[in-house]
């Protein structure tokens, strides 16, 4: 299993945009080949800075949910109207020791 963190900063006022937005694309992951499970997070205090923590099988699997036309028909929004940049991603590996 590998664990993904998707960091998001929103703009001021688009945060509930945001999080509708988000909801659909959760929707979009559960259907995924490869995918466990996936949260979305905001940081304390209702600030604009948001995380989804995803589960999948193996990193090339959310790599190629990444990849695909169902992602970018759900996200395509995000980058000119939504968030302040680029998201940031994560990659959090289980240890044999687990």
């Amino acid at each position: 299993m590998v664990t993904i963190g998707m960091n998001y900063r929103v703009r001021e006022g688009k945060e509930q945009v945001f999080e509708d937005a988000c909801a659909r694309v959760l929707k979009v992951i559960e259907a995924a080949d490869g995918h466990d499970a996936s949260r979305l997070y905001r940081a304390v205090g209702g600030g604009r800075d948001y995380l989804i923590v995803s589960r999948w099988n193996a990193e090339q699997a959310f790599h190629d949910f990444v990849r695909s036309d169902a992602f970018k028909k759900v996200t395509s929004w995000g980058a000119e109207n939504i968030l302040e940049g680029p998201p940031r991603h994560t990659t959090y590996h289980e240890s044999a020791a687990a």
